[in-house]
C-alpha cells in the first residue's frame, strides 16, 4: 500500500503504465490442447490436487516429491530405472538428494526420436543451409562416439567444443553425453585467453574446433587462436576440426589435430550403447561471466538438468511434436543447452548462427516465415533492438505458425511488449522469461494457460519456490527485493569444478540468507501471479539509501528515438552514492544540454526525482558480455580506478577504456 499523498508516479510504478486488460489472453481451444492442461489431469487423476495453475504452483512446492514424480511420468523419462526414492535431505540447501537410486543416460532421451522427420534445421547467416532427420542423428552420434571411445573418452572425462551453432555441436555433445563424458563448450569468439579461463580449469581429454565462423557477411579465421590454445591445454589428446568456413583447412601446425572426416571415417552407424549412470551424474560444465574474476566452472547433472528442461518445454513452453524452436544464442550461453534438450520433447530444432541483422536485419523473420517456426526465442536486446531499426515483420513476413516468443539475458521493456504486439504479431504468447546458468533453466516462466500483461513476466515456474527477501531477510509482497528460493529444485548445481568442501559453491549462492538460495536479481511479485524484474541486485543503486534497480531507469530512457542503449552506476561521492548515466546515441547525434534535460525529464517524469541521474554522459559503446548483457560492475570498477579482473569474458573488452578518467565526473 502507497503512503498518505504518495502517488503511484512518485513510487515508481509509472514506468509500467500497467493496462487494465492484458496484452494477450489464451483461447479456450489453445488452452484445451496445452500440456500444461493434460499434465493437471494427470495429477488431478493421480492425486486429487490442481483445477487451475496458482493451484498446481502451490501444490508443486508444497509437495516436491509427488510433483516431480509426475512430471518423470508424464514426460516419459527413458532409464534403467526411477528408484523407490526421490528425495533425500530435502531440507538441505545445499545438500537434498533427488533421485538416488535412479539410473539413466541424458543423450538416450534426447535421441528417443529415430524416423525421417527433421531434427535440425541449421542456418548460417545466408551462406550456408542444412537439414538433419532425426534418424540422421542418430546415425552420426552413434559414430561420433565410436570415434572418442577409440580416443580413449571414457565417463568422467572431459570434451570440449569451441564451436559456433551447428548441427555438428550437438551431434558432438550427445556422442560424449552418450559415453557419460562431461560436455562444455565456448563459441568461437571468445579470444585465447578466455578460452583458457575456461577449459584451462577443466582438463579437456578432446577438444572439439571449427575453423572459423561467419559474422555480418564477414569470414573469421579461428585456427591461428585455436594453435595458440592447444599449446596451452596439455591434457588434450586429440583435436578435432571441423570445417565450416573453407573446405579442407590447413591444419598441420596444429598439434593432435585431426579432420573431422577423418576422425569419423572408420566406423558406421550401429545402435548406440548408451551408458545409464546415476542421476546426478555430471553432464555439462558450465561458466559464469566471469566479468569478477577467473570464471567458476558449474558442473550440472544429467538427471536434474533433463527433468527441469523436460518440465520447461513440455509443460510451460507447451512443445509438441512438430513444433520448430528457434533461440537465437551462441555455444556459450546456457540457452544453447536449453534448445538442445526440446529434442527429448520431439520437436524440430531450428539453429542459427551469425549476425542477427545481417543483409537488411530481417534474417530471422526470414527465417521464421521460411521455416514455420512456431516458438522464436531471443534476447530483449534483440527485440528493442530490431524496434530502433524499425522493423515491421507483421507487415511483411508471413508468421502464421508462430504461436509464442520468448525473451531472457535482461528484463523486457513494457514497450518491447508493445512493438511484439504492435509490428510482429498480435496474436502470440509473449513470455519473457528469467533464470540463468546457475541452475541451466528458469525461476520464472512461459505458461500457455496465462495471460500476458505488459511489463511482466508471466509466473514463476513449477517446483520453484520462489519468493522475494528483503535486506532482513523476510519474505514480503508487493514490495521490491531479493530474488530467493527457499527449497531446493533438481537441477542446482551438484556442485563448482576443483571446489571440493564446497565452499565456493555456497559462498556463491548460500552466504547472504543460510539454507536459502540468493539469485541476485532484484524484483517484485505481482497480483496477477507474475515478476518483474529491476535489475541485478548487486548493480542495484543507492543514492540517499534508496535502492533502485537499473532496469527502471533504463525502460524510460530508451523509449527515446535518440537514445540506442544505456547503462546506470552508481559513483561514489562524498560520503553518498550518485547515479552516472552512459548513453549510447543514434549515429551522428551529440550529447547537449537540451537532450540532457530531456533524459532527465523523461525519468523524472515516469519513476521518481531519486531516479534521475546526477550526470549523463554519452559513450560510444557500451561493455557487454558474450551473451550480450551490459555489464554494470565492470564499468564501475573501472569509473573507480579499480580493475576488471576478466576482460576476455567480454564481446567488446576494448569498450571499458571508453569509462576511464572521464573529465566529468570528476567533479
Amino acid at each position: 500500500m502507497l503512503e498518505k499523498g504518495t502517488n503511484a508516479k512518485q513510487a515508481g510504478f509509472a514506468d509500467m503504465e500497467r493496462t487494465e486488460r492484458p496484452l494477450w489472453q489464451p483461447s479456450r481451444e489453445r488452452i484445451a490442447a496445452a500440456n500444461l492442461t493434460a499434465f493437471m489431469r494427470h495429477v488431478r487423476e493421480q492425486y486429487g490436487a490442481a483445477e487451475d495453475y496458482p493451484q498446481l504452483f502451490a501444490w508443486s512446492i508444497e509437495d516436491p516429491e509427488r510433483f516431480w514424480h509426475a512430471v518423470w511420468s508424464f514426460c516419459g523419462v527413458i532409464a534403467a530405472t526411477q528408484g523407490g526414492v526421490i528425495l533425500v535431505d530435502g531440507h538441505k540447501m545445499p545438500g537434498a538428494r533427488w533421485f538416488p537410486e535412479a539410473r539413466l543416460n541424458f543423450a538416450e532421451n534426447l535421441l528417443r526420436r529415430r524416423d525421417r522427420g527433421t531434427a535440425i534445421v541449421f542456418w548460417g547467416e545466408d551462406r550456408v543451409k542444412s537439414r538433419v532427420t532425426y534418424a540422421e542423428l542418430y546415425a552420426e552420434v552413434s559414430r561420433f562416439a565410436q570415434a572418442l571411445i577409440a580416443a580413449g573418452v571414457v565417463a568422467g572425462d572431459r570434451v570440449a567444443g569451441y564451436l559456433p551453432n551447428l548441427p555438428g555441436t550437438i551431434i558432438a555433445m550427445l556422442a560424449a553425453t552418450s559415453i557419460g563424458a562431461i560436455w562444455s563448450s565456448c563459441s568461437p569468439d571468445f579470444g585465447v585467453q578466455g578460452v583458457l579461463d575456461r577449459f584451462g580449469q577443466i582438463e579437456p581429454k578432446v577438444l572439439i574446433s571449427a575453423d572459423g565462423y561467419f559474422y555480418n557477411g564477414k569470414t573469421v579465421d579461428v585456427l591461428p587462436r585455436l594453435k595458440e590454445i592447444v599449446a596451452n591445454l596439455p591434457a588434450v589428446e586429440k583435436v578435432v576440426i571441423v570445417p565450416y568456413t573453407q573446405g579442407a583447412p590447413a591444419i598441420t601446425d596444429i598439434p593432435r589435430a585431426i579432420n573431422v572426416h577423418d576422425f569419423l571415417a572408420p566406423y558406421r552407424p550401429r545402435e548406440i550403447r548408451f551408458e545409464r549412470l546415476p542421476f546426478n551424474h555430471p553432464l555439462y560444465i558450465m561458466y559464469s561471466s566471469g566479468t569478477t574474476g577467473v570464471p567458476k566452472c558449474i558442473v550440472h547433472g544429467a538427471g536434474g538438468t533433463l527433468l527441469q528442461h523436460l518440465k520447461e518445454h513440455v509443460l510451460h513452453a507447451d512443445l509438441k511434436p512438430g513444433d520448430r524452436l528457434f533461440y537465437f544464442t551462441t555455444c556459450g550461453w546456457m540457452m544453447w543447452n536449453w534448445l538442445v534438450s526440446a529434442l527429448a520433447a520431439r520437436a524440430t530444432l531450428l539453429l542459427y548462427d551469425g549476425s542477427p541483422f545481417v543483409g537488411d536485419g530481417n534474417i530471422l523473420f526470414d527465417y521464421a516465415a521460411a521455416e514455420k517456426m512456431t516458438v522464436f526465442g531471443t534476447s530483449a536486446k534483440y527485440i528493442d533492438a530490431a524496434a530502433k531499426l524499425g522493423l515491421a515483420p507483421r507487415r511483411t513476413h508471413r508468421l502464421g505458425a508462430l504461436k509464442t516468443m520468448l525473451s531472457t539475458g535482461s528484463p523486457l521493456a513494457p514497450e518491447s511488449f508493445d512493438y511484439v504486439y504492435r509490428r510482429i504479431k498480435n496474436d502470440l504468447q509473449l513470455s519473457s522469461i528469467s533464470g540463468g546458468t546457475d541452475l541451466i533453466s528458469s525461476f520464472a516462466m512461459a505458461n500457455p494457460l496465462l495471460p500476458v500483461w505488459r511489463g511482466e513476466l508471466q509466473c514463476r515456474g513449477l517446483g520453484m519456490k520462489v519468493e522475494v527477501f528483503n535486506d532482513e531477510g523476510r519474505s514480503v509482497q508487493g514490495e521490491k527485493g531479493e530474488l530467493v528460493c527457499t527449497a531446493p529444485f533438481p537441477s542446482m548445481p551438484i556442485g563448482f569444478w576443483n571446489d571440493p568442501d564446497g565452499a565456493k559453491y555456497r559462498a556463491a549462492y548460500f552466504e547472504k540468507f543460510p539454507n536459502v538460495w540468493c539469485h541476485g536479481d532484484y524484483i517484485e511479485l505481482t497480483a496477477h501471479g507474475g515478476l518483474i524484474i529491476y535489475g541485478r541486485s548487486d548493480a542495484v543503486l543507492n543514492p540517499g539509501g534508496v535502492r533502485i534497480g537499473t532496469a527502471e531507469i533504463y525502460r524510460q530512457v530508451e523509449r527515446l528515438d535518440e537514445v540506442i542503449e544505456c547503462l546506470a552506476i552508481g559513483q561514489d561521492w562524498n560520503n553518498d552514492v550518485r547515479i552516472v548515466l552512459f548513453v549510447r546515441l543514434r549515429e551522428g547525434l551529440v550529447l547537449d544540454p537540451p537532450l540532457i534535460d530531456k533524459i532527465r525529464k523523461q525519468i523524472r517524469d515516469n519513476t521518481t526525482p531519486r531516479h534521475v541521474p546526477a550526470k549523463v554522459v554519452q559513450v560510444a559503446d557500451i561493455p557487454r558480455t558474450k551473451s550480450g548483457k551490459i555489464v554494470e560492475l565492470a564499468v564501475r570498477n573501472v569509473v573507480h580506478g579499480r580493475p576488471v579482473k576478466n576482460v576476455d569474458a567480454l564481446a567488446n573488452p576494448e569498450a571499458l577504456a571508453l569509462f576511464k578518467a572521464i573529465p566529468e565526473l570528476a567533479t
